[in-house]
């Protein structure tokens, strides 16, 4: 449920940005509803078209997708749309839906959660969990991270939903939510069941949602590890994404492999700023799919770049004009940082636009004053609240007559 706000105007800056430069900063006023509020207008000097080609990476996938986490921008495609059995990694909507549990307060990470007999049947991938018997939800969740155990996918998704079949219906809603369109679940866990189905594109999107939970993070960088049972013995895991050992930068991911997806593999590497998600499928061996997926990497560390244009909690040149408070003007924080991507040595075009609710005084230190959305080509790409970097007391009677007298003495 979204909570309106009052807006008395906005002031629209339609200028370009520099991708590389971030451009420059300077103050302006104009009158919005009668009242002059000042705004901030970043410029650069030119920007031009993005005349790169798209680059042939010669991948042995039959769909790719390739994309810059923070705005989504898509830096190679293949296929990015068919629909495809995608093994294992339907997993990742499995580990999302079960990172929102935990956010949400349904779950706790330290519960304990009894497997199911068909739990514990589900047989393939798995970390032989024993039928009646105690788990924590943290090894749960890691033993699905490390290496893909069907038996964990079951026992998570029968304690969140109560059924596998109500967590399925509930993966397929969230697809739909976040725009995966071309993805079908049948289970939680990728074997072999019709219809399911998937795509590069689909898959790429489902990964950006999860790795927003800085906890699974905790998980998807273990290389190998032992998974506790209860009665003392231990099962021990390694990592499925051989990425996360042998490539720099790589820190997330899921293979998936069934004799009729074939070999596929969605990862992220992270490199200063920037985060890159690769999604490979149907590949004809393991290895390849490693090498593709390390190829886009490659090309596109190689190739883009990001800029802040907006830093996170730093203060904003710019100033917000107050009514009724001791002091006229007000500066504001925004609350997250926005990158601009980019292909190196070429320029973006980036539009910000600065909206400024109704600032009375009191304000309140850290108290919402206004929004700034970032358009990047013309497109919606985030909207960023701005807090006030200090708080602005309520004028009394004598406030108001000192202002009067500066008033006058000026003239």
């Amino acid at each position: 449920m979204k909570k309106k706000l009052g807006i008395v105007g906005f002031v629209s800056t339609a200028v370009s940005l520099c991708c590389i430069c971030a451009g420059s900063v300077f103050q302006k006023t104009v009158k919005v509803d009668a009242k002059e509020m000042p705004f901030c207008v970043q410029n650069c000097a030119e920007t031009q078209e993005n005349k790169g080609k798209k680059d042939h990476l010669n991948l042995r996938a039959k769909s790719a997708y390739v994309m810059d986490f923070g705005t989504e921008t898509p830096i190679y495609s293949q296929n990015e749309k068919s629909r495809l059995p995608i093994a294992s990694m339907c997993k990742i909507m499995t580990l999302l839906l079960s990172f929102e549990a935990i956010d949400e307060g349904i779950l706790d990470i330290n519960e304990e959660i009894v497997v199911s007999e068909r739990a514990a049947s589900m047989g393939g991938s798995q970390v032989f969990l024993e039928a009646n018997a105690k788990y924590s939800v943290n090894e749960l969740i890691k033993s699905i991270v490390v290496c893909s155990a069907n038996d964990s996918c079951v026992a998570m998704a029968e304690r969140i939903a109560g059924s596998e079949d109500v967590f399925v219906e509930r993966m397929n809603e969230k697809a739909k939510e976040i725009g995966a369109n071309d993805t079908l679940f049948a289970n939680c866990t990728g074997l072999p069941k019709e219809p399911q189905y998937s795509c590069a594109k689909d898959v790429a999107i489902i990964l950006k949602n999860l790795l927003k939970h800085e906890d699974y993070y905790t998980f998807s960088k273990v290389w190998m590890d032992n998974f506790q049972h209860p009665k003392g013995r231990h099962t021990e895991i390694t990592n499925t994404n051989k990425l996360v050992r042998f490539y720099d930068g790589c820190d997330g991911g899921k293979t998936g492999f069934t004799n009729e997806a074939g070999f596929c593999l969605a990862a992220t590497a992270k490199r200063g700023d920037m985060r890159i998600i690769s999604v490979v499928i149907g590949e004809e061996s393991s290895q390849n799919r490693f090498d593709d997926v390390r190829t886009t990497f490659d090309y596109a560390f190689a190739n883009y770049a990001v800029t802040p244009v907006i830093e996170q909690e730093k203060p904003l040149e710019q100033t917000v004009m107050v009514s009724g408070g001791k002091q006229k003007f007000l500066r504001v924080y925004p609350k997250d940082t926005y990158y601009a991507f980019s292909r190196r040595g070429e320029k973006g075009n980036i539009t910000l636009e600065t909206r400024l609710f109704n600032v009375k005084a009191p304000i309140a230190k850290d108290q919402q004053v206004g929004e700034m959305i970032v358009y990047n080509n013309g497109v919606e790409a985030q909207k960023i609240p701005l807090f006030a970097y200090e708080k602005v007391e309520k004028a009394n009677f004598f406030d108001c007559i000192q202002d009067v007298a500066k008033d006058w003495n000026a003239r």
